[in-house]
């Protein structure tokens, strides 16, 4: 399937947002997930199924001022 992950295409054969998150190596509770632009909780990625054309990000918190 082929989604937009934080700006660019990607072809993935992950079918939830947590099994994105495992095969992209991205490790963490800490980390913010969108789909479509409407959040997704730590503990709903398991649950949260994807579909062609999903726009995803995944933001790690920055510190600066």
């Amino acid at each position: 399937m082929e989604l937009t992950v934080n700006g660019e295409r990607q072809v993935v054969s992950a079918t939830t947002l947590s099994g994105l998150m495992d095969a992209l190596d991205y490790r963490g509770e800490w980390l913010a997930t969108a789909i479509n632009g409407e959040l997704v909780k730590a503990s709903r990625r398991s649950e949260r199924l994807l579909k062609e054309g999903d726009r995803i990000e995944i933001l790690s918190p920055m510190k600066g001022g």
